[in-house]
């Protein structure tokens, strides 16, 4: 099954594309999406809309992941990244791919082990589970895990609703 994880922002929209057979996860794309801060903002939410769905349509993805947002201290960014995270949703639903969603605290206890894990120790972990990735940079670190999780989670459930 190919996934792919997503990390919403609206400078940088991190990518990552995964195989999961059983338990085996594999490395198969991971990139960052940027737009520009002079932009106007419906330009750049048009430009990162066009760009993820590119990516998007690239892989023959079964299913995608998606961070949750989390509440900054400044409410004026917490906007700007709901609304990309809108734009990433959108750009899946429209290619037709079920999404899951994951609070990040979430998403580093699968990969790491703790919730409370930092930016570092998510890079090296992802690292670790998927070792010939060329990681992209901290959002597409952060959006390959996100992926892991999402396998994890529904590997856990297929497991449940086989036991059933």
């Amino acid at each position: 099954m190919i996934l792919i994880g997503l990390d919403p922002g609206l400078g940088t929209t991190g990518w990552g594309v995964i195989f999961a057979e059983g338990n085996r996860l594999g490395h198969v794309a991971n990139g960052q999406i940027g737009t520009r801060a002079t932009d106007p903002l419906a330009a750049r939410l048009a430009a990162l809309h066009a760009q993820l769905c590119a990516v998007i349509a690239g892989h023959d993805c079964a299913a995608a992941a998606v961070e949750e947002v989390f509440v900054n201290a400044n409410p004026q960014s917490t906007l700007k990244l709901g609304q990309a995270r809108g734009v990433v949703l959108l750009a899946a639903a429209q290619a037709g791919v079920p999404v899951g969603e994951y609070a990040p605290r979430l998403v580093k206890k699968a990969v790491v082990g703790t919730g409370a894990a930092e930016k570092a120790q998510v890079h090296a972990m992802v690292s670790r589970l998927l070792p010939s990735a060329k990681i992209a940079g901290a959002d597409a670190a952060d959006a390959l895990a996100v992926a892991i999780c999402h396998a994890h989670h529904l590997a856990s459930a297929r497991a449940l609703k086989g036991a059933a």
